[in-house]
């Protein structure tokens, strides 16, 4: 079941916070590994961690003004690819920190890292994602959401190791070829 009662605590906790003014600005967050988003091993679920960083964006949208935005213009935001590294292990009961930003956008989607850091400043997890802004279904230009905030709807410069993802994902089959994977060579 997703975290309603963390995302509400999260999303209290960001109205409470600075807004965050420019693009790139990072949403720092704070959690436990609570016993039900532990694995059969001790540890932070794979699964859990994407849900906790849906927590760390939705926070970060509501301090740079976004969530705002989506309710004023009728627009929803959805996910429409991820690129995860796992490093280090969460166990039970272990404190984290959550760092989320916005990185640029082209004009389908919008690019935003984030990251899990332990308490000893070591990187635990790392995720990419692609996200769209939707209007009616379709997907929407993003530069119209920095339009709506206020902001210049040119994005910042796409890091080389994004638009390498990009041109990844751009070869990528879809739909999937099934008989390829159901019979592999």
């Amino acid at each position: 079941m997703f975290p309603f009662v963390r995302l509400i605590k999260d999303m209290l906790i960001a109205r409470r916070l600075p807004p965050l003014e420019h693009f790139g600005d990072v949403h720092t967050s704070h959690h436990i590994c609570w016993p039900w988003d532990i694995d059969m091993f001790g540890e932070l679920n794979n699964g859990r961690t994407l849900t906790l960083y849906d927590l760390g964006r939705l926070a970060m949208a509501q301090r740079g003004g976004l969530v705002a935005v989506l309710f004023k213009q009728k627009w929803a935001l959805t996910m429409a690819g991820a690129s995860v590294r796992y490093r280090r292990r969460i166990t039970m009961f272990e404190r984290f920190t959550m760092k989320s930003r916005l990185v640029c956008w082209d004009d389908r989607f919008m690019y935003l890292e984030q990251s899990m850091w332990k308490t000893n400043g070591e990187c635990a997890s790392h995720v990419l994602y692609r996200s769209a802004l939707l209007e009616n279904g379709r997907a929407i230009n993003p530069a119209r959401a920095a339009e709506a905030l206020g902001h210049s709807p040119v994005s910042p410069p796409v890091p080389g190791w994004i638009a390498a993802w990009i041109d990844a994902e751009a070869t990528r089959p879809w739909p999937p070829m099934q008989d390829e994977i159901a019979h592999p060579a």
